[in-house]
């Protein structure tokens, strides 16, 4: 299988769009059913969190979303052109208590390995699941 592609903009609606993206991708892998949803669910809270904090819920913003097989792999890379993350979390303020802070949590316990690479304009997260899993 070749590497899939899906540029969407930020709007909340096209969630539902990129979920079925996914789905249908991961499907063709050897992935438990159970490990097929909590990576679409990873996903969907990694755009959300672009829109929520990259963007600062402007539906207009564009998310670019690959998939791309690996030997044993799939490696997923969701780009944006907002704000990087950690500029939002050092906003709130150490002193604060966090209104999140469990996705982050949540993507690392799904995926095998989770990379933010800032960029000049925006951020890639890289997410990769195996299905041999590593010990």
């Amino acid at each position: 299988m070749k590497k899939a592609q899906l540029q969407f903009t930020s709007h909340t609606a096209n969630l539902a769009m990129m979920r079925d993206f996914v789905r249908t991708f991961v499907n063709d892998f050897p992935f438990s059913e159970k490990d097929r949803v909590l990576m679409v669910l990873g996903i969907d809270e990694a755009c959300t969190n672009i829109i929520r904090y990259a963007y600062a819920m402007r539906d207009d913003q564009p998310i670019r979303l690959s998939i791309e097989p690996l030997r044993d792999c799939i490696r997923i890379r969701l780009r944006d052109y907002g704000e990087p993350i950690y500029k939002s979390l050092n906003a709130i303020g150490a002193n604060r208590p966090k209104p999140g802070g469990r996705g982050i949590k949540f993507m690392r316990q799904i995926f095998d390995k989770v990379e933010y690479c800032y960029k000049p304009r925006g951020t890639e997260l890289v997410l990769t699941r195996c299905w041999r899993r590593p010990s």
